[in-house]
Protein backbone atom coordinates (compact mmCIF):
# COMPACT_ATOMS: atom_id res chain seq x y z
CA UNK A 1 0.00 0.00 0.00
CA UNK A 2 1.40 3.39 -1.02
CA UNK A 3 2.42 5.82 1.72
CA UNK A 4 2.64 9.59 1.85
CA UNK A 5 6.41 9.20 1.58
CA UNK A 6 5.98 7.36 -1.72
CA UNK A 7 3.91 10.26 -3.05
CA UNK A 8 6.43 12.83 -1.84
CA UNK A 9 9.35 10.93 -3.43
CA UNK A 10 7.59 10.62 -6.80
CA UNK A 11 6.52 14.28 -6.81
CA UNK A 12 9.91 15.49 -5.62
CA UNK A 13 8.51 17.37 -2.61
CA UNK A 14 8.40 17.00 1.15
CA UNK A 15 5.76 14.95 2.94
CA UNK A 16 4.45 18.16 4.56
CA UNK A 17 3.81 19.62 1.10
CA UNK A 18 1.88 16.50 0.13
CA UNK A 19 -0.14 16.85 3.33
CA UNK A 20 -0.95 20.49 2.56
CA UNK A 21 -2.14 19.60 -0.94
CA UNK A 22 -4.29 16.70 0.22
CA UNK A 23 -5.81 18.47 3.22
CA UNK A 24 -5.95 21.99 1.82
CA UNK A 25 -4.23 23.34 4.94
CA UNK A 26 -1.88 25.77 3.16
CA UNK A 27 -1.63 27.32 -0.32
CA UNK A 28 0.74 25.46 -2.66
CA UNK A 29 2.05 26.62 -6.06
CA UNK A 30 -0.09 25.33 -8.92
CA UNK A 31 2.74 23.39 -10.62
CA UNK A 32 3.65 21.73 -7.31
CA UNK A 33 0.02 20.89 -6.57
CA UNK A 34 -0.36 19.31 -10.03
CA UNK A 35 2.77 17.16 -9.49
CA UNK A 36 1.46 15.99 -6.12
CA UNK A 37 -1.98 15.17 -7.50
CA UNK A 38 -0.44 13.19 -10.37
CA UNK A 39 1.73 11.31 -7.87
CA UNK A 40 -1.31 10.51 -5.75
CA UNK A 41 -3.07 9.05 -8.78
CA UNK A 42 0.00 7.11 -9.94
CA UNK A 43 0.66 5.51 -6.56
CA UNK A 44 -2.99 4.94 -5.68
CA UNK A 45 -2.35 6.60 -2.31
CA UNK A 46 -5.33 6.94 0.04
CA UNK A 47 -4.99 8.93 3.23
CA UNK A 48 -5.74 7.16 6.49
CA UNK A 49 -8.71 9.18 7.66
CA UNK A 50 -8.92 7.40 11.01
CA UNK A 51 -5.28 8.03 11.88
CA UNK A 52 -5.58 11.64 10.77
CA UNK A 53 -8.70 12.09 12.88
CA UNK A 54 -6.99 10.63 15.96
CA UNK A 55 -4.04 13.00 15.55
CA UNK A 56 -6.41 15.97 15.32
CA UNK A 57 -8.84 14.74 18.03
CA UNK A 58 -11.53 14.98 15.35
CA UNK A 59 -13.53 12.40 13.42
CA UNK A 60 -14.64 14.74 10.61
CA UNK A 61 -18.17 13.42 11.08
CA UNK A 62 -21.41 14.84 12.41
CA UNK A 63 -24.62 13.15 13.54
CA UNK A 64 -28.05 14.02 12.16
CA UNK A 65 -31.13 12.69 13.99
CA UNK A 66 -34.49 13.23 12.28
CA UNK A 67 -37.90 11.88 13.24
CA UNK A 68 -38.87 10.77 9.73
CA UNK A 69 -36.40 11.21 6.91
CA UNK A 70 -39.06 10.09 4.41
CA UNK A 71 -41.18 13.17 5.17
CA UNK A 72 -40.55 15.74 2.40
CA UNK A 73 -39.52 18.63 4.65
CA UNK A 74 -37.06 16.52 6.62
CA UNK A 75 -35.68 15.00 3.42
CA UNK A 76 -34.98 18.49 2.08
CA UNK A 77 -33.36 19.50 5.38
CA UNK A 78 -31.12 16.44 5.20
CA UNK A 79 -30.02 17.44 1.69
CA UNK A 80 -29.20 20.94 2.93
CA UNK A 81 -27.16 19.50 5.80
CA UNK A 82 -25.32 17.09 3.51
CA UNK A 83 -24.40 19.78 0.98
CA UNK A 84 -22.78 22.01 3.59
CA UNK A 85 -21.12 19.07 5.32
CA UNK A 86 -19.65 17.80 2.05
CA UNK A 87 -18.25 21.25 1.25
CA UNK A 88 -16.59 21.25 4.68
CA UNK A 89 -15.17 17.75 4.25
CA UNK A 90 -17.47 16.22 6.86
CA UNK A 91 -19.34 12.93 6.77
CA UNK A 92 -22.99 12.83 7.90
CA UNK A 93 -24.16 9.90 10.01
CA UNK A 94 -27.96 9.78 9.78
CA UNK A 95 -30.34 8.30 12.37
CA UNK A 96 -34.12 8.07 12.10
CA UNK A 97 -35.84 8.31 15.51
CA UNK A 98 -39.33 7.45 14.22
CA UNK A 99 -40.91 9.87 16.72
CA UNK A 100 -39.77 7.51 19.51
CA UNK A 101 -38.00 9.00 22.53
CA UNK A 102 -36.17 5.75 23.32
CA UNK A 103 -34.86 5.41 19.76
CA UNK A 104 -33.75 9.04 19.88
CA UNK A 105 -31.87 8.49 23.16
CA UNK A 106 -30.21 5.39 21.71
CA UNK A 107 -29.16 7.29 18.57
CA UNK A 108 -27.65 10.03 20.75
CA UNK A 109 -25.72 7.41 22.70
CA UNK A 110 -24.40 5.63 19.61
CA UNK A 111 -23.36 8.83 17.85
CA UNK A 112 -21.65 10.10 21.01
CA UNK A 113 -19.75 6.80 21.25
CA UNK A 114 -18.56 7.35 17.68
CA UNK A 115 -17.23 10.73 18.82
CA UNK A 116 -18.96 12.79 16.15
CA UNK A 117 -17.70 16.35 16.07
CA UNK A 118 -21.22 17.74 16.41
CA UNK A 119 -24.91 16.87 16.37
CA UNK A 120 -27.99 18.12 14.58
CA UNK A 121 -31.28 16.89 16.02
CA UNK A 122 -35.00 17.40 15.43
CA UNK A 123 -36.33 16.35 18.87
CA UNK A 124 -39.24 13.91 19.04
CA UNK A 125 -42.54 14.90 20.65
CA UNK A 126 -41.63 13.62 24.11
CA UNK A 127 -37.88 13.86 23.84
CA UNK A 128 -35.66 13.05 26.84
CA UNK A 129 -34.19 16.54 26.90
CA UNK A 130 -31.73 15.50 29.62
CA UNK A 131 -30.10 13.17 27.07
CA UNK A 132 -29.52 16.08 24.69
CA UNK A 133 -28.27 18.26 27.55
CA UNK A 134 -25.85 15.51 28.62
CA UNK A 135 -24.28 15.52 25.14
CA UNK A 136 -23.93 19.31 25.29
CA UNK A 137 -22.39 19.12 28.77
CA UNK A 138 -19.80 16.67 27.43
CA UNK A 139 -18.64 19.42 25.06
CA UNK A 140 -20.20 18.24 21.81
CA UNK A 141 -21.73 21.13 19.81
CA UNK A 142 -25.46 20.61 19.21
CA UNK A 143 -27.91 22.42 16.96
CA UNK A 144 -31.67 21.82 17.16
CA UNK A 145 -33.22 21.72 13.71
CA UNK A 146 -36.88 22.43 12.81
CA UNK A 147 -38.24 21.72 16.29
CA UNK A 148 -37.11 24.39 18.70
CA UNK A 149 -37.31 24.04 22.46
CA UNK A 150 -36.00 24.76 25.94
CA UNK A 151 -32.44 23.55 25.34
CA UNK A 152 -29.37 25.77 25.65
CA UNK A 153 -28.15 25.19 22.11
CA UNK A 154 -28.23 26.84 18.71
CA UNK A 155 -31.58 26.33 16.98
CA UNK A 156 -32.77 26.75 13.39
CA UNK A 157 -36.38 26.50 12.24
CA UNK A 158 -39.12 28.46 10.52
CA UNK A 159 -41.85 30.84 11.59
CA UNK A 160 -44.94 28.73 12.29
CA UNK A 161 -47.52 30.81 14.16
CA UNK A 162 -47.86 33.82 11.86
CA UNK A 163 -48.14 31.82 8.59
CA UNK A 164 -50.84 29.56 10.07
CA UNK A 165 -52.72 32.60 11.35
CA UNK A 166 -52.55 34.12 7.86
CA UNK A 167 -53.75 30.87 6.27
CA UNK A 168 -56.80 30.66 8.54
CA UNK A 169 -57.64 34.35 8.14
CA UNK A 170 -57.50 33.80 4.39
CA UNK A 171 -60.20 31.15 4.80
CA UNK A 172 -62.24 33.62 6.86
CA UNK A 173 -61.90 36.18 4.07
CA UNK A 174 -63.52 33.61 1.75
CA UNK A 175 -66.54 33.55 4.05
CA UNK A 176 -65.72 30.41 6.05
CA UNK A 177 -66.77 30.34 9.70
CA UNK A 178 -66.51 26.61 10.49
CA UNK A 179 -62.83 25.95 9.93
CA UNK A 180 -61.42 22.63 11.10
CA UNK A 181 -57.78 22.09 12.01
CA UNK A 182 -56.02 18.75 11.48
CA UNK A 183 -53.16 19.46 13.84
CA UNK A 184 -51.78 16.16 15.16
CA UNK A 185 -49.51 15.90 18.20
CA UNK A 186 -49.21 19.27 19.93
CA UNK A 187 -46.30 17.97 22.02
CA UNK A 188 -44.26 18.65 18.88
CA UNK A 189 -43.13 22.28 19.17
CA UNK A 190 -43.79 23.17 15.52
CA UNK A 191 -47.28 21.68 15.70
CA UNK A 192 -48.05 23.54 18.93
CA UNK A 193 -46.98 26.81 17.28
CA UNK A 194 -49.21 26.15 14.27
CA UNK A 195 -52.17 25.42 16.54
CA UNK A 196 -51.48 28.74 18.27
CA UNK A 197 -51.67 30.49 14.90
CA UNK A 198 -55.05 28.86 14.23
CA UNK A 199 -56.41 30.00 17.60
CA UNK A 200 -55.05 33.53 17.13
CA UNK A 201 -56.78 33.75 13.75
CA UNK A 202 -60.14 32.70 15.19
CA UNK A 203 -59.76 35.23 17.98
CA UNK A 204 -58.85 37.98 15.52
CA UNK A 205 -61.86 37.09 13.36
CA UNK A 206 -64.19 37.02 16.39
CA UNK A 207 -64.98 33.33 15.95
CA UNK A 208 -65.55 30.92 18.84
CA UNK A 209 -63.23 27.93 19.20
CA UNK A 210 -65.08 24.68 18.52
CA UNK A 211 -62.96 21.86 19.95
CA UNK A 212 -64.88 19.30 17.90
CA UNK A 213 -63.24 20.82 14.82
CA UNK A 214 -59.68 20.37 16.13
CA UNK A 215 -58.25 16.97 15.22
CA UNK A 216 -55.29 15.94 17.37
CA UNK A 217 -53.73 12.47 17.83
CA UNK A 218 -50.41 11.15 16.58
CA UNK A 219 -50.44 13.26 13.42
CA UNK A 220 -49.83 10.20 11.25
CA UNK A 221 -51.84 9.96 8.05
CA UNK A 222 -53.87 6.87 9.01
CA UNK A 223 -54.75 8.23 12.45
CA UNK A 224 -55.72 11.61 10.99
CA UNK A 225 -57.84 9.95 8.31
CA UNK A 226 -59.82 8.02 10.92
CA UNK A 227 -60.38 11.05 13.14
CA UNK A 228 -61.14 13.43 10.27
CA UNK A 229 -63.67 11.02 8.78
CA UNK A 230 -65.77 11.46 11.92
CA UNK A 231 -65.43 15.24 11.82
CA UNK A 232 -66.42 15.46 8.16
CA UNK A 233 -69.41 13.17 8.74
CA UNK A 234 -70.76 14.73 11.92
CA UNK A 235 -69.65 18.35 11.95
CA UNK A 236 -69.21 19.26 8.26
CA UNK A 237 -66.71 22.14 8.41
CA UNK A 238 -66.73 24.38 5.38
CA UNK A 239 -62.95 24.56 5.41
CA UNK A 240 -60.08 22.42 6.71
CA UNK A 241 -56.50 23.45 7.42
CA UNK A 242 -53.79 20.80 7.96
CA UNK A 243 -50.69 21.41 10.07
CA UNK A 244 -48.32 19.06 8.20
CA UNK A 245 -47.91 16.89 5.14
CA UNK A 246 -48.94 13.78 7.10
CA UNK A 247 -52.15 15.34 8.40
CA UNK A 248 -52.88 16.72 4.93
CA UNK A 249 -52.70 13.19 3.51
CA UNK A 250 -55.07 12.05 6.27
CA UNK A 251 -57.59 14.80 5.48
CA UNK A 252 -57.58 14.17 1.74
CA UNK A 253 -57.82 10.39 2.21
CA UNK A 254 -60.80 10.87 4.54
CA UNK A 255 -62.48 13.11 1.96
CA UNK A 256 -61.93 10.52 -0.76
CA UNK A 257 -63.46 7.81 1.43
CA UNK A 258 -66.57 9.95 1.88
CA UNK A 259 -66.72 10.92 -1.81
CA UNK A 260 -66.14 14.57 -0.89
CA UNK A 261 -64.21 16.85 -3.21
CA UNK A 262 -62.07 19.95 -2.71
CA UNK A 263 -62.98 22.79 -2.93
CA UNK A 264 -66.60 21.93 -3.81
CA UNK A 265 -67.43 20.27 -0.47
CA UNK A 266 -64.87 22.04 1.68
CA UNK A 267 -61.98 24.41 1.15
CA UNK A 268 -58.54 23.09 2.01
CA UNK A 269 -55.03 24.35 2.77
CA UNK A 270 -51.98 22.90 4.48
CA UNK A 271 -48.72 23.80 6.18
CA UNK A 272 -45.85 22.12 4.33
CA UNK A 273 -47.38 20.23 1.44
CA UNK A 274 -46.17 17.89 -1.25
CA UNK A 275 -43.38 17.82 -3.81
CA UNK A 276 -44.49 19.14 -7.21
CA UNK A 277 -47.64 20.68 -5.72
CA UNK A 278 -48.44 22.42 -9.01
CA UNK A 279 -49.23 19.01 -10.55
CA UNK A 280 -52.21 18.51 -8.21
CA UNK A 281 -55.72 19.27 -9.46
CA UNK A 282 -57.05 21.31 -7.86
CA UNK A 283 -53.82 23.06 -6.92
CA UNK A 284 -53.30 22.90 -3.17
CA UNK A 285 -52.85 26.07 -1.15
CA UNK A 286 -49.79 25.49 1.01
CA UNK A 287 -47.22 27.06 3.28
CA UNK A 288 -43.84 26.02 1.86
CA UNK A 289 -41.03 26.20 4.35
CA UNK A 290 -37.46 26.69 3.07
CA UNK A 291 -36.48 23.26 4.37
CA UNK A 292 -33.25 22.94 2.37
CA UNK A 293 -32.12 26.33 3.67
CA UNK A 294 -33.02 25.30 7.24
CA UNK A 295 -30.71 22.30 6.94
CA UNK A 296 -27.91 24.30 5.33
CA UNK A 297 -28.15 27.10 7.93
CA UNK A 298 -28.13 24.61 10.80
CA UNK A 299 -25.06 22.90 9.37
CA UNK A 300 -23.27 26.23 8.92
CA UNK A 301 -23.95 27.08 12.56
CA UNK A 302 -22.68 23.70 13.69
CA UNK A 303 -19.48 24.05 11.65
CA UNK A 304 -18.88 27.46 13.23
CA UNK A 305 -19.21 25.90 16.68
CA UNK A 306 -16.95 22.97 15.79
CA UNK A 307 -14.13 25.11 14.40
CA UNK A 308 -14.46 27.69 17.17
CA UNK A 309 -15.25 30.65 14.93
CA UNK A 310 -18.54 31.15 16.79
CA UNK A 311 -18.23 31.38 20.57
CA UNK A 312 -21.17 33.61 21.47
CA UNK A 313 -24.26 32.50 23.37
CA UNK A 314 -26.61 30.06 21.57
CA UNK A 315 -28.47 31.58 18.64
CA UNK A 316 -32.01 30.96 17.41
CA UNK A 317 -32.63 31.46 13.70
CA UNK A 318 -36.13 31.42 12.21
CA UNK A 319 -36.56 31.51 8.45
CA UNK A 320 -39.68 32.76 6.69
CA UNK A 321 -41.88 30.26 4.82
CA UNK A 322 -43.90 31.25 1.77
CA UNK A 323 -47.64 30.84 1.25
CA UNK A 324 -48.88 30.03 -2.24
CA UNK A 325 -52.65 30.32 -2.75
CA UNK A 326 -54.19 27.92 -5.22
CA UNK A 327 -57.62 26.55 -6.13
CA UNK A 328 -58.08 24.26 -3.09
CA UNK A 329 -58.95 27.20 -0.85
CA UNK A 330 -61.30 28.73 -3.38
CA UNK A 331 -58.83 31.01 -5.12
CA UNK A 332 -58.91 31.13 -8.93
CA UNK A 333 -56.36 29.11 -10.85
Amino acid sequence: MATISDVARLAGVSTSTVSHVINGTRPVRDETRVRVEEAVRSTGYRRDSLARALRRSRTDSIGLILTDVAEPAFAAMARGVEREAMDAGLTVLLANSGEDAELEARALEVLAERRVDGLLIAPVARSHREAITAVIDQGTPVVLIDRLGEVKADQVGVENTAPMRELVLHMVSHGHRRIALAVGDTNVSTIAERRRGYLEALDEAGLDVDETLIVTGSGRADDTRERMTGVLRRHRPSAVVAASTETAVGVLTAAKGLSLTVPEDFAFATFDGFPHTDLFRPGITAVAQPAHEVGATAMQLLISRIDGSLTSRPRTVRLEPEITYRESCGCPA
